[in-house]
């Protein structure tokens, strides 16, 4: 019997396999989940059960930042008429000639998420068999969690005083502490402002050198 697009897309679900998620980088808490890998897991359960997605964007720029919105139309190839849309799914990029391009792969990789509700974790941290606790855990909110923060966020500022190039500072904030960056500018904009003030002087000062990417 022929399957309608939602039975595909429910098998395909059921076949995804888990996304394991990457090692953690300096100055993150979580280890993180990785567009490509999202993107891997995804794209194989779907085009095993006759299924193509399609994304289009609209870009929304602000002061500081820009917002990108993903909506993943999913097809059923073996009836062009039949499709499912996946809306909502959107992130911030920061104003710089990387940020549609991180925003785009950000809001697609939770698009993909979405559709098939995958399976994310390291080992059994996905949900599906985590064990039972008796409470949320929280920081502890001591001294030593405030000095754990205070080092990493200054090893980052090191870094990027330390870079000698464009090159090697661009990598710093777009690749290296991306997430970081993100992290700040969502949840701690003070902190934000202060590691991107310190981007901005170092960025001028390699510009004004002359050095070039």
């Amino acid at each position: 019997m022929k399957l309608n697009i939602y039975q595909k897309l429910h098998k395909a679900a059921c076949e995804a396999r888990g996304v394991v998620k990457g090692k953690k980088v300096p100055g993150m808490q979580f280890n993180p989940l990785l567009h490509d890998e999202v993107q891997k897991v995804a794209m194989e359960a779907l085009l095993n059960n006759g299924l193509y997605p399609v994304c289009t964007y609209n870009n929304y720029v602000k002061e500081t930042f820009i917002m990108v919105t993903c909506s993943m139309r999913i097809h059923d190839i073996e009836n062009p008429e039949s499709y499912v849309d996946i809306e909502g799914c959107s992130a911030m990029g920061n104003l710089d000639k990387f940020g549609t391009g991180n925003g785009m792969s950000y809001a697609k990789k939770y698009a993909y998420l979405n559709a098939l509700h995958l399976k994310t974790g390291l080992d059994n941290e996905d949900g599906y068999n985590a064990k039972p606790f008796n409470k949320i855990p929280q920081s502890s909110g001591t001294e030593h969690d405030n000095n754990h923060d205070a080092v990493a966020i200054e090893h980052i500022k090191n870094d990027m005083k330390n870079a000698k190039t464009i090159y090697q500072l661009r990598k710093l904030k777009n690749y290296k502490y991306k997430d970081a960056f993100t992290l700040a500018i969502k949840k701690h904009p003070a902190i934000y402002k202060d590691l991107n003030n310190i981007y901005e002087t170092m960025e001028t000062q390699l510009n004004t050198q002359g050095v070039t990417q």
